[in-house]
């Protein structure tokens, strides 16, 4: 910018000149100066001005599209980064399939110290004792008159338990607020719910996680804020999971048993509304899994889903069944069962004597191992494979929980001819109850497989067809004889129609051959039989009882009567009215109105 001078030379000579002031120039040009820098300001101020408008203009209108946005959407909350946040966050419930609480959470307090700010940490110490006897006088004073400066002393404590300790008076104690997991129903369904522990811990809160059960695999679920606290539904039904619990508990106590287990599914759906594994636990308390011994000596075990075993003639269906669906045999046809029946150096036995021969219906009846066995030839090592795996029996029960992935079956390392025999009758092979219950559920829904699931349905699940209707027809009507005329006569239930396959399997040692005087006694069961709606399996471990002056253990005499007690009582719970004769009155006939 060119700078005009106030007193220019040129001009200043030629005012002279003339007579005039010169100092009227230097005024002009101050007064022109002064109103340059003027405009100059004004300009930038006015351009300033502008900016910061346009500035707060687009400020306010992002605020404005945001709340607008907000407003008309769905409520969400957030996911929090801070790790504080994640440790608060509430657990969601678990309800069962009428809405009825299985877990919860409740509001509790933990217990820490600050030593350095105690008053008298003997007299606190012993005091302490006296609230938790569990806790120890000489450690707390360590930890009291040491250098530490922070102690946890209980993480968990009742509303009383805190008045005791407030009542002490030590300002070197303090409380801090958190939450945890509450099973109102105590060992109800323990087995299913599994349990919790603590995760990440903060004076406080504390991070609840599943650790078994349905509480670890839908532990993301649960502890989702997205989720907004929805309830986990699962399909057991509380009031038939007690009845069974009290049932199954009573007849393993009166048979002896050294263990129980019970599955109870939907035919349509494969929706568990009832297991149970026994002994069981408290998930409140829940016990520490053992260090030694035999997985199932501990209440942890559940044999419902992890034990495997060999449920032995419950097998004998699946292979009649085969057997008819390829066409090979039909209900009527005549099998040989001359026995032994010779396999190299192996024999196979029936546990009576049943003639020359049996019809396959009359197979399935009386329980013969020989004529399975012989049908089990028929049918051939390779289709029964392809079968048995059709039916969901060769892989992990794909049930939701997490002690189902221990569930693998086992299987012969070479599937030969004797294995495909010992098979047809359930030797040699070992699947879980959840699994046997599920491969009932094909036959008795018509020949579709059946998938279990603890989550409720929403209606039937049909899966490939196994089998066709006609030969699912005909299993079934099997399975009903095997109850009116064969091996599970106890296992009648008047009004219900009970159908079924017992199986005694002699328990294998842990180092190879088999005990004589322990088995796996098992009742397979379906009711109505004449329009399946539910099977029942039930599992009894080391079973003895005193009957007719003799020890029984098979099927027929412990497991059938456990599961006739256990339909007589959740039938009526789950809507099934009982199909009664109507009995004649006495001093009435009938007449025809014509």
């Amino acid at each position: 910018m060119t700078r005009t001078p106030l007193r220019p030379l040129a001009r200043i000579l030629e005012a002279r000149a003339k007579g005039e002031n010169p100092d009227a120039i230097e005024r002009e040009n101050t007064r022109a100066r002064h109103e340059e820098m003027r405009d100059g300001a004004r300009a930038r101020a006015e351009g300033r001005l502008l900016v910061l408008g346009v500035m707060f203009f687009c400020a306010y209108a992002v605020i404005g599209v945001r709340m607008g946005l907000m407003a008309n959407s769905d409520p969400v909350e957030p996911r929090a980064a801070a790790s504080a946040a994640r440790i608060v966050a509430q657990r969601a419930d678990i309800t069962d399939r009428r809405g009825r609480v299985l877990a919860t959470n409740i509001e509790t307090h933990s217990l820490y110290a600050h030593p350095q700010q105690m008053i008298e940490p003997e007299r606190v110490a012993e005091a302490l004792v006296k609230i938790f006897p569990d806790l120890e006088f000489k450690r707390l004073t360590k930890d009291f008159t040491g250098k530490r400066k922070f102690v946890w002393i209980k993480k968990k404590i009742s509303p009383e338990q805190k008045q005791a300790v407030f009542d002490i008076g030590d300002p070197g104690l303090l409380f801090g607020p958190r939450e945890m997991r509450l099973y109102p129903n105590g060992k109800l369904a323990a087995h299913v719910l599994g349990g919790y522990s603590f995760g990440k811990e903060g004076v406080d809160a504390a991070e609840v996680i599943g650790v078994a059960g349905v509480e670890r695999v839908f532990d993301d679920f649960l502890r989702d804020p997205a989720e907004e606290g929805k309830p986990l539904q699962l399909s057991l039904d509380l009031t038939v999971q007690a009845a069974a619990e009290q049932v199954l508990f009573g007849g393993m106590k009166l048979m002896n048993a050294k263990g129980a287990a019970s599955v109870l599914m939907d035919v349509q759906t494969g929706e568990v509304l009832s297991v149970v594994s026994l002994p069981d636990f408290d998930p409140n308390d829940r016990p520490r899994p053992p260090t030694e011994g035999a997985p199932d000596d501990s209440p942890l075990f559940n044999r419902a889903v992890q034990g495997v075993y060999e449920l032995g003639s419950t097998f004998k269906i699946f292979t009649a069944a085969q057997a008819m669906e390829l066409g090979l045999v039909n209900p009527s046809t005549v099998i040989d069962i001359r026995g032994p029946l010779k396999w190299g150096k192996h024999r196979i036995r029936d546990f009576h004597n049943y003639g020359k021969e049996l019809s396959v219906t009359d197979i399935i009846v009386k329980s013969s191992n020989i004529g399975t066995a012989r049908l089990a030839q028929m049918v051939g090592a390779k289709r029964q494979q392809e079968f048995l795996g059709a039916l969901g029996l060769l892989e992990k029960a794909p049930v939701e929980i997490i002690e189902a992935r221990g569930s693998t079956p086992l299987l012969p390392p070479n599937w030969s001819e004797i294995s495909t025999m010992t098979i047809s009758y359930g030797h040699g092979i070992s699947v879980s109850p959840m699994h046997l219950a599920a491969a009932y559920a094909t036959v008795a829904n018509g020949g579709t497989r059946v998938v279990p699931t603890l989550l409720k349905q929403a209606g039937p699940q049909y899966g490939e067809r196994v089998m066709s209707r006609q030969v699912a027809a005909a299993a079934r009507e099997m399975l009903r004889k095997v109850v009116t005329d064969g091996t599970a006569s106890f296992g009648e239930v008047p009004g219900y129609a009970v159908g079924g396959k017992t199986g005694s399997a002699d328990k294998p040692k842990p180092r190879g051959g088999y005990y004589k005087d322990k088995v796996i006694a098992t009742f397979a069961s379906v009711f109505p039989a004449h329009d399946p709606k539910y099977v029942l399996v039930v599992t009894l471990d080391e079973p003895e009882t005193l009957a007719l002056g003799e020890v029984r253990r098979t099927a027929g005499w412990t497991a059938v009567p456990v599961a006739a007690e256990m339909i007589n009582r959740v039938a009526p719970l789950l809507g099934l009215r009982p199909q009664v004769e109507p009995g004649q009155l006495a001093g009435i006939t009938l007449t025809s109105s014509n």
